[in-house]
């Protein structure tokens, strides 16, 4: 198994002549939203990541697979970067790429991503208020929430923005205080 740090030589190549293709048609949202969508289908199918992974299943076979999810109305560079990664073997690095092209997108576009765990699920108003929250400590143009459920957190919420963590939830302030009282 390679490294993180040999991974990323492979991916940031990838990742940025997709960019470059994106750019040149100016198509780099559209691009994004296909990311995203796979993003999506690796973090619910467990199954398809192994599909790919798998060494024993044939580059026709995993072509078949992502015609099948792409569907025929996906932007003909976009499927033939996919065909490209199958044929030269690199495939199994397809989520790597995708959460690549992402960051520089956001990137391009001035935009951070913010990761917010909460105990329940979030109104559009609180979403909203965290954005505007993120917006005013970083600057950014734009706040891309990426949002996840943990229970055990008991209320509030944690917001991680890059390095940054802000811990507003009830279970930190319970640590906290707990070490105060020490």
């Amino acid at each position: 198994m390679k490294s993180k740090a040999e991974l990323a030589e492979v991916v940031q190549p990838y990742s940025e002549a997709l960019m470059s293709v994106a750019k040149s048609n100016n198509q780099t949202e559209e691009f994004g939203n296909y990311v995203r969508s796979l993003l999506g289908l690796f973090k619910e199918s467990k199954e398809l990541t192994n599909f790919f992974a798998n060494p024993f299943v044939t580059a026709e076979d995993k072509k078949a697979v992502i015609n099948r999810i792409l569907g025929e109305d996906t932007n003909s560079y976009f499927r033939n970067f996919l065909m490209l990664l199958v044929d030269r073997g690199r495939i199994i690095l397809l989520e790597g790429i995708c959460q690549q092209y992402l960051s520089m997108l956001r990137e391009m576009n001035q935009t951070v991503l913010a990761e917010v765990t909460s105990a329940v699920p979030l109104t559009d108003e609180q979403q909203q208020s965290i954005k505007d929250k993120v917006k005013g400590m970083t600057n950014a143009r734009e706040v891309e929430l990426e949002t996840s459920i943990n229970s055990e957190i008991i209320g509030g919420v944690i917001i991680k923005v890059g390095s940054q963590v802000i811990d507003a939830s009830l279970r930190g302030q319970l640590r906290r205080l707990s070490l105060a009282l020490k």
